[in-house]
């Protein structure tokens, strides 16, 4: 399982000049389409006066969920160019809004492709690009009768707790790496009821815990 990916750590900026027209790429780190137009729609507010405001972004692993938007450019001079390069530096959960002010000369369909394109790269690199995990968090809820074991268990495991609760009812929130998911869980259980592995595969129900898949991060 792939469970891995590259994005960008903090916002970064890049440009490129051709025949008096600036081209601005900002780079943004991001989650969800929402939050990637809410950044082009800041820089909109930012350069009124630019002519226009072209981006493209991806998100998630799977290559499926992007969009490259030319924002009154020759279709296919502008969202495209800067789309191959989220793919050339191998980079996901991010986009990229190239800001253009017109320079007064016409740079034609291939002067654009390539300021379009170098703007990119030139933001992405000088972006701090980093691996990250994709996670599942699980949700451990138990009774306080069995929160010694339970508490053993997270340390002997060494799961990454990353939310506690504990008032009338107690629970924890889980951070796995995705493709360790049913190996830890299953040593979890074994360590909670202090039995072998093997054991604690053909136990269905421990009595005073649930454990629920609540996100993947």
């Amino acid at each position: 399982m792939k469970d891995e990916y590259k994005t960008i750590v903090v916002a970064s900026s890049g440009e490129f000049k051709d025949r008096g027209s600036r081209f601005i790429a900002y780079a943004y780190p991001i989650e969800t389409e929402a939050e990637g137009l809410n950044y082009v729609k800041q820089l909109k507010k930012e350069h009124l006066k630019a002519r226009h405001h072209c981006y493209a972004y991806r998100i998630g692993m799977d290559k499926n969920n992007f969009r490259a938007n030319d924002d009154g450019e020759p279709s296919g001079t502008a969202g495209r160019p800067i789309l191959g390069q989220l793919d050339s530096f191998e980079v996901t959960n991010l986009i990229v809004v190239v800001v253009r002010y017109f320079g007064g000369t016409k740079l034609g369909a291939s002067g654009l492709i390539n300021a379009y394109k170098q703007s990119a790269a030139l933001a992405l690199d000088a972006a701090e690009i980093v691996e990250k995990q994709v996670c599942d968090v699980y949700r451990i809820d138990f009774e306080y009768a069995i929160m010694g074991d339970v508490m053993s268990a997270l340390k002997k495991v060494g799961l990454a707790v990353t939310k506690q609760h504990f008032e009338e009812t107690a629970f924890l929130e889980v951070s796995i790496r995705q493709s360790e998911v049913e190996e830890q869980l299953l040593l979890f259980k074994a360590a909670v009821q202090q039995m072998s592995v093997e054991q604690a595969a053909t136990i269905e129900k421990i009595e005073g815990l649930k454990i629920t898949f609540q996100r993947t991060i």
